[in-house]
């Protein structure tokens, strides 16, 4: 998405918001501001009138109204990009917020009751997201027909405020004060390889072995090339390394299962191959550390229905029977 900063609305861009949205008939009136939040969140015009429904001329004419009314140029636009002037920066900010504040007033709005309904827009890491969170999206769809998602898979960490989204499903510490936590579940990190690895290299029997071994790492680790365990003798940190590194642990898990090193995942990934047996847990009596859960979501003054009511359900849900332990 376009690099969309969060910057204190002047009076005159304010007073100008305001006077657009007044303006227009209920129908009308927010065409221009929605298309231009969605132009910055996907970064295309492109894109934008994927999202909306419509055509790309449509998403222009609106952009352009918008810009013609309010007298100032929102967006920088050539044949290979798009930026955020500083007044558009100004603007998107406050145009999300209203966005926002308008669809939970719809949400109360309906029967005298805070009902689910709109769009949630979530993201969650790739394996995690197919394997454990589409069952439970799938599950509260069928409860709540009103909310629809959006989502997005990646294994980045994702600014939720800047792109735009209600919610993030994340997998170890986050530590921001523009960001609401709570812890949803747990995963165990498992150190593990194949039977054709041990058969070739041996196997470790304490962390201090693995230095000599052939480790896969994940990009995005804290610290990517430190292992770290707890045993009856304390705490044990080792360097590693080894011929891979990558920033998706499906692709780290395949590599472990093909022979390839020895590997370090949390169970969530790795849970299904060390019962089938095609990878074997390694260390006995030395732990990796645990790693939360959590729901993520931005710090605002109210939270809609659709987010509080899916964090509930999905932590009841991992709470019950996550389906990843391995004991």
């Amino acid at each position: 998405m376009i690099g969309a900063a969060q910057t204190k609305i002047n009076r005159p861009l304010k007073e100008g918001l305001l006077r657009y949205v007044q303006q227009f008939g209920d129908m009308d009136r927010l065409q221009g501001i929605t298309a231009f939040v969605r132009v910055v969140e996907t970064g295309s015009f492109a894109r934008a009138a994927d999202r909306l429904g419509v055509s790309v001329s449509a998403v222009s004419r609106h952009v352009a109204d918008l810009e013609s009314h309010l007298g100032v140029r929102l967006l920088n636009r050539t044949t290979r990009r798009l930026s955020l002037t500083e007044s558009g920066r100004a603007f998107h900010e406050r145009s999300v917020q209203l966005l926002a504040d308008l669809e939970e007033a719809e949400e109360a709005a309906g029967a005298g009751a805070r009902v689910p309904r709109g769009t949630l827009r979530m993201t969650c890491g790739t394996t995690f997201g197919t394997h454990y969170v589409a069952d439970a999206v799938a599950a509260y769809a069928a409860l709540h027909p009103q909310v629809r998602f959006d989502v997005d898979l990646s294994d980045r960490m994702i600014d939720l405020v800047e792109e735009g989204f209600d919610l993030a499903l994340r997998i170890g510490t986050v530590a921001s004060p523009a960001l609401i936590v709570r812890r949803i579940g747990t995963t165990s990190l498992v150190c593990c390889a194949s039977p054709a690895y041990l058969a070739r290299h041996g196997t470790p029997r304490v962390p201090a072995d693995l230095a000599h071994h052939r480790c896969l790492t994940y990009a995005y680790a804290p610290e990517r090339d430190v292992w770290r365990f707890r045993g009856p003798d304390g705490e044990h940190a080792v360097t590693v390394s080894g011929p891979a590194r990558a920033n998706n642990g499906e692709m780290l898990t395949a590599l472990a299962v093909a022979g390839m090193g020895v590997h370090l995942e949390p169970d969530i990934v790795v849970a299904a191959h060390v019962r089938s047996g095609t990878l074997v847990r390694l260390l006995s009596g030395y732990k990796p550390a645990s790693m939360p859960i959590q729901a993520v979501y931005p710090s605002r003054r109210h939270l809609s229905a659709k987010v509080r009511s899916f964090i509930d359900f999905i932590a009841a849900r991992f709470a019950e029977a996550p389906g990843w332990e391995l004991g």
